[in-house]
């Protein structure tokens, strides 16, 4: 402790202090007083010394501690219930060890997150790969006819446009995900929504002969970004039409009260198994059902745009009888 500076200054001060007090005393009252405050001075300055050394060790043990954080200790716990400003800066570096704690927990789940998620795009990727390559070295062969040429060239335009569209919903969903999307809050009517996104899947839906119906509230709107939204509608209609038979109907409702605006999609196709349901806002999920060509990222990124905007979507399935997701946008979070 008599290492640092400010602690003696602080004895030379006291003992100047003693010094000077009792010499005064000894000329100004008699020898006997002079004594007497220089006792008192002692026992003064003593307790004032014990008690910086305390408070001294006890700023040592809050410096451990510390150190112990900074190696990732975070099991340690100084609390300190009392009265003082001691017990308060105790308390303070409790919180932020909570916080660092949880952070550190964050951080790693994190890397979890990111390291199957590089396994995941591997293994979506490792499949179209192969088949390029394999194809691309018999397009080597000089004595390959034109119809099999043809037919390979076009299956390696395919399978290019399914990697450009997977690392396209990639890049879209990383930035969801690293909060680097700015949503927009414009007024969106919920029929100009669904026109949008309906005209995405027109196509697949003429070739499938399928219906599309759509009823509701003209005047049902809600505050959110068009483009993003629509981008979720869309996969959720492609879910629709993927798994809903030839000749099948999707029908679209929407409404609003009070409290949310709500969209329903319900088809009547294959539904989804009940032990799925849990699952399928997972990215690269694929249930019983799924398409060999489904990649299972459309649904996860429709979770993230809708629940970002303060939304929510809920689906119910019956195999056999169909699907219906609910998506709710509220006027008012708390």
């Amino acid at each position: 402790m008599l290492r640092n500076r400010e602690i003696q200054m602080l004895v030379l001060i006291l003992c100047i202090i003693s010094f000077c007090a009792t010499a005064l005393a000894g000329i100004i009252l008699s020898y006997r007083a002079a004594i007497f405050i220089l006792i008192i001075s002692i026992v003064l300055n003593g307790c004032s010394l014990i008690f910086t050394r305390w408070r001294y060790r006890e700023i040592e043990k809050l410096s451990g501690y510390l150190r112990q954080i900074t190696s990732g200790n975070y099991s340690l716990d100084v609390r300190d219930n009392r009265e003082g400003e001691l017990s308060i800066l105790k308390n303070e570096i409790y919180k932020v060890t909570v916080v660092l704690s949880e952070h550190s927990s964050l951080l790693q789940q994190d890397k979890v997150k990111l390291t199957n998620a590089i396994s995941d795009i591997s293994h979506q990727l490792k499949t179209p790969l192969t088949s390029m390559m394999v194809m691309a070295e018999l397009l080597s062969d000089k004595k390959l006819d034109e119809a099999k040429r043809a037919e390979f060239t076009r299956n390696i335009r395919v399978q290019l446009e399914r990697i450009d569209w997977l690392v396209s919903s990639l890049l879209k969903l990383s930035k969801i995900d690293a909060g680097t999307v700015l949503f927009k809050k414009d007024k969106i009517f919920v029929r100009e929504l669904v026109q949008k996104a309906a005209e995405s899947v027109s196509i697949p839906m003429d070739i499938k002969q399928q219906t599309l119906k759509v009823s509701g509230n003209e005047s049902a709107a809600f505050l959110g970004d068009l483009n993003w939204t629509a981008e979720a509608l869309i996969n959720i209609l492609k879910n629709c039409v993927e798994h809903t038979n030839e000749g099948g109907n999707i029908t679209i409702g929407f409404s609003e009260n009070a409290l949310y605006t709500e969209i329903a999609v319900r088809d009547n196709g294959k539904g989804i198994p009940k032990e799925d349901l849990p699952y399928i806002f997972q990215r690269f999920y694929k249930g019983k059902n799924a398409g060999e060509d489904s990649v299972g990222i459309g649904l996860a990124m429709a979770y993230s745009i809708i629940t970002r905007q303060h939304g929510d979507i809920e689906v119910e399935s019956e195999e056999g009888e169909g699907t219906q997701f609910r998506i709710k946008f509220y006027k008012h979070v708390i």
